[in-house]
């Protein structure tokens, strides 16, 4: 994320930090980054495919510990990738190396993954917890950044970009702040939690000094997630360097700092730079280092607004002409920006897990969901302003999707689907979805997954879309599904149905008898030791095949406004690890099935399920 190198080199140097205590104060959190921070703290296994309780346990202890210190949070999210897409060629760049990963762990290698989930469980996790969040139409780094200095507070985050923004409170990196070993401190001022802050002035000030005014100018030229450009390779090859940087792998990066420090401000140095190039380039990189001032000037979007009264206002949001209800879902994470990519870019990435690359990818049992949605976004009467331009059918309009084959990533244009005659005219149309009654949106909705509604009736409502997605998801893989992950996939749903009924303190009523002795029976069986396991992909394959189709049976009932209860993935509904294992013991024990057997409810809840699935 960010700036080239920035962050690495700003670390080895602990000379532009100073020692901050925090408390008593606001903050502004960059929700992407803390998301990643904290799985990748939580984690423990990252080829299985997504521990998310413990991972939701972890978000829950770092706000906990915020409310210790009176701190409060408020955490800005990315949405999605704006109407001029400029990230594009980095994203493409990062969804290569997100491939690249799982290949590598599919293979027994080290390193981490983001699951396909985590996203969504960190919002609903977020939600539960009543910490006060946006989700931003587009990129949210000028919006953190303008909330901060509205309020005067300190930026959290890992993206190296704020270092470049002039911030009134500073810029706090994840790496630099001990959430998790708050300090009692002397009275009366109490806890607070251990940080370091960067220090722009100290940054400038060991380059020549550096007006801070040229930052931007040097992230853009350095390259960052929106420019790259090839022609200032001629500036670099032909530039008389200041003397004195040291050699090393930021030597580049030192070199640039310096050049810029000559300068009294952006236009002065932008006009130093164009001398190296040729006349018919210098136009093009004008533009482009100018806009660079605007990517690191902090938004005017009023987000205090929106956390005083619920109303999210921008610009870019007006252009694309979203309906309104659209924009409001989205601020309030009920709408995921998958969603808006499609209607205003007609184009998303779908992300690799750690899956078998020799089959075709785990979203394609997926593919028939996704062309419900694109046929509900894009009809050609909901064509909107911001509608991606180019001589696309009236009738099935496509969508650029970006995911693997094999090993490579590639981009493949998907139509949407045709709705069935009596979903089509005008009973769907995509402003009023709201107003469509219940009944047609969740009929709409468990047509698509291959579901009646009376076949649900028995499963309590927090499971029927999971449930329901399991009805799907047997129908649509490849290889079919063997009856040992299906038990295995039901098993860790009861096994999380039991934790929320015997763990979660916001429950009124303390837990039956025999539930808390089947829990205490579950965990002694999980702490186990078991021979070495060896890693099945195919498993692998399949229980990725399942959170696919879950995803976009997530997406899908959002989108129809929830006709659904959306399930509440932060209370241990999927667990990579905890399916795995089981499937690995019911295969050779089958007996594994009654683990539960202690609990009359629980015993009674995986029957339900398994004789819903097998019906």
């Amino acid at each position: 994320m960010g700036v080239q190198g920035l962050t690495s080199f700003v670390e080895e140097r602990g000379s532009f930090f100073t020692e901050l205590r925090v408390r008593d104060t606001r903050l502004v959190i960059d929700g992407s980054s803390l998301c990643y921070c904290l799985y990748f703290a939580s984690a423990t296994d990252f080829r299985r495919g997504g521990d998310y309780g413990p991972f939701a346990a972890a978000v829950s202890d770092f706000f906990s510990n915020l409310r210790r210190c009176r701190v409060a949070p408020f955490v800005v999210l990315d949405g999605g990738r704006g109407l001029a897409d400029r990230k594009l060629p980095a994203l493409r760049d990062r969804a290569a190396d997100r491939l690249r990963s799982a290949q590598g762990l599919s293979r027994g290698g080290g390193g981490g993954l983001l699951p396909l989930l985590a996203r969504q469980t960190f919002v609903q996790t977020l939600g539960r917890l009543g910490v006060p969040f946006v989700h931003c139409f587009a990129e949210a780094d000028r919006e953190i950044a303008g909330l901060a200095n509205r309020w005067g507070c300190p930026v959290v985050s890992l993206d190296s970009d704020f270092f470049i923004f002039d911030l009134a409170g500073g810029y706090c990196p994840l790496s630099h702040f001990q959430w998790w070993s708050v300090c009692t401190g002397e009275r009366p001022q109490g806890c607070y939690v251990p940080a370091r802050r960067f220090s722009v002035e100290r940054f400038c000030g060991h380059f020549g000094p550096l007006n801070k005014r040229l930052l931007p100018l040097f992230a853009v030229m350095n390259g960052n997630d929106f420019s790259r450009p090839a022609a200032l390779e001629v500036f670099f090859s032909k530039v008389r360097w200041p003397r004195g940087c040291t050699a090393g792998r930021h030597l580049r990066l030192q070199r640039l700092l310096s050049w810029l420090a000559q300068f009294s401000d952006p236009a002065e140095a932008v006009d130093s730079v164009l001398k190296y190039l040729k006349e018919h380039q210098r136009e093009e990189i004008r533009e482009l280092l100018c806009a660079a001032v605007e990517d690191y000037t902090p938004s005017d979007v009023n987000l205090e607004e929106f956390f005083q009264n619920g109303r999210y206002e921008c610009e870019a949001a007006r252009t694309a002409d979203l309906p309104l209800w659209m924009l409001d879902a989205l601020a309030k994470g009920k709408l995921s920006s998958f969603i808006i990519n499609v209607l205003t870019l007609r184009s998303n990435f779908l992300h690799v897990q750690v899956e078998n690359m020799q089959r075709p990818s785990a979203h394609s049992p997926a593919l028939p969901i996704r062309q419900v949605i694109y046929g509900l976004l894009l009809r050609p009467a909901q064509r909107t302003a911001a509608a991606a331009p180019g001589p696309q059918s009236s009738e099935l309009p496509v969508v650029c999707e970006f995911d693997r084959l094999q090993a490579t990533l590639k981009k493949t244009f998907v139509p949407a689907a045709s709705l069935p005659p009596r979903f089509c005219d005008d009973h769907f149309p995509l402003d009023k979805l709201t107003e469509v009654p219940l009944s047609s949106r969740q009929m709409l909705l468990l047509e698509t997954l291959g579901v009646k509604m009376s076949f649900l009736k028995l499963v309590p409502s927090h499971l029927q879309l999971p449930v329901a997605v399991t009805c799907y998801w047997i129908c649509s893989s490849e290889p079919k599904v063997k009856l040992p992950q299906l038990k295995a996939l039901l098993l860790t749903m009861v096994s999380g149905e039991l934790h929320r009924i015997t763990v979660d303190p916001d429950l009124p009523d303390l837990p039956a008898g025999d539930d808390s002795m089947a829990y205490e029976k579950f965990l002694k069986w999980k702490e186990k030791k078991l021979p070495s396991e060896a890693f099945d992909l195919d498993a692998a394959h399949g229980f990725c095949q399942w959170q696919c189709c879950l995803q976009m049976g997530l997406y899908l009932n959002q989108l129809l406004c929830v006709p659904l209860t959306e399930p509440d993935l932060s209370s241990r509904l999927y667990s990579g690890t905890l399916a795995h294992r089981l499937y690995q013991e019911l295969k050779s024990t089958p007996s594994v099935e009654n683990l539960f057997s202690s609990s009359p409810k629980m015993t009674q809840l995986y029957q339900v399920l398994l004789n819903t699935v097998e019906s």
